[in-house]
């Protein structure tokens, strides 16, 4: 239990480290090279703080621990959505410009939608079990595609240029700004791991099963890079890379993360329920709508996603 929990301390201790130089190493980059914030959310942020996730699902499908592989993602999302939107707006207010509303979010709406879809064989086609097959993760894997092109190819245009500008002052040379890139990366990723390491240690001295951990604890400990990346971001008045980093997260989530996993082992969704699919479905939505009511994330619409999460693990402890 003491290894574990230090394992726990450690973790987050660098996470929040590697997240503060992350974001100031991102967003100067963004200023050096005309490239907004959002889309450095978006893109590298957003890829660097979903490693954990990536590595323990893809180890996962690899071992034949599928319900980790689909609950860590799963469960990440919904974490993602209702509890680091809803945190980093009661933190401070989140606006988000046309393109993010128009766009973006609907990209993490459809990662939902599709995401439910590939998993729904009994109740689509009748089938005897839930399963997401080699075809369904090269289907996701096309859709990752897409995001990345559509991504790419308004990073240096006017409207992704001009969205958010950067502040002056958070320049810095380039070596500098890659250093903390890779420093704040460095220690987002093993923060998490040590994180994870620590919170399931815990939960199976006190008896947890594996899909429960997978929704809540590995979930939960993966996704504070992204918690920590986006708190940081709001504390710093950058709305575009604290929303973007979420985007982003959720995108690569569903259709890079389970779509690679997939395609090397086929993953059961064993105790990951239609129920957990739809609750995330249902939470994109619900961000999109309140992002589109007066282009912000005020802080009561941010305690209310936080509730709805608390909701959410209460029922799945239940």
């Amino acid at each position: 239990m003491i290894v574990s929990l230090a394992l726990l301390i450690a973790g987050i201790v660098m996470i929040i480290v590697g997240a503060d130089k992350l974001t100031d190493g991102a967003a100067a980059i963004a200023a050096r090279y005309g490239i907004s914030s959002l889309v450095i959310g978006l893109t590298v942020v957003a890829f660097g703080s979903s490693m954990p996730e990536f590595v323990i699902s893809f180890i996962s499908s690899l071992k034949g621990s599928t319900e980790i592989a689909i609950g860590n993602v799963v469960g990440s999302n919904i974490f993602n959505i209702l509890f680091i939107v809803g945190c980093t707006a009661a933190v401070y207010p989140i606006k988000v410009t046309n393109r993010t509303v128009y766009k973006d979010l609907p990209f993490a709406v459809m990662s939902s939608f599709v995401l439910f879809v590939v998993a729904c064989d009994a109740f689509i086609d009748d089938a005897q079990w839930n399963i997401i097959t080699r075809s369904d993760g090269l289907l996701l894997i096309c859709f990752f595609v897409v995001f990345m092109f559509y991504t790419l190819a308004t990073a240096r245009s006017s409207e992704g240029a001009s969205e958010e500008p950067v502040a002056p002052d958070s320049i810095m040379p380039v070596w500098k700004s890659v250093v903390f890139v890779l420093l704040g990366l460095a220690g987002l990723i093993f923060g998490g791991d040590f994180f994870v390491d620590g919170a399931c240690g815990v939960a199976r001295l006190l008896g947890v099963s594996e899909s429960v951990i997978a929704l809540t604890l590995v979930s939960g400990g993966t996704s504070l890079p992204e918690l920590a990346a986006s708190l940081m971001a709001a504390r710093k008045r950058d709305s575009g890379m604290a929303i973007g980093n979420v985007i982003g997260s959720v995108v690569f989530n569903a259709f890079w993360i389970l779509g690679a996993s997939a395609t090397v082992s086929q993953l059961p969704l064993g105790h990951i329920t239609l129920f957990d699919l739809f609750t995330l479905l249902i939470a994109s939505v619900v961000m999109w709508i309140l992002a589109r009511t007066g282009k912000i994330i005020n802080r009561v619409e941010g305690c209310i996603m936080v509730l709805m999460y608390v909701g959410y693990i209460a029922y799945l402890l239940n």
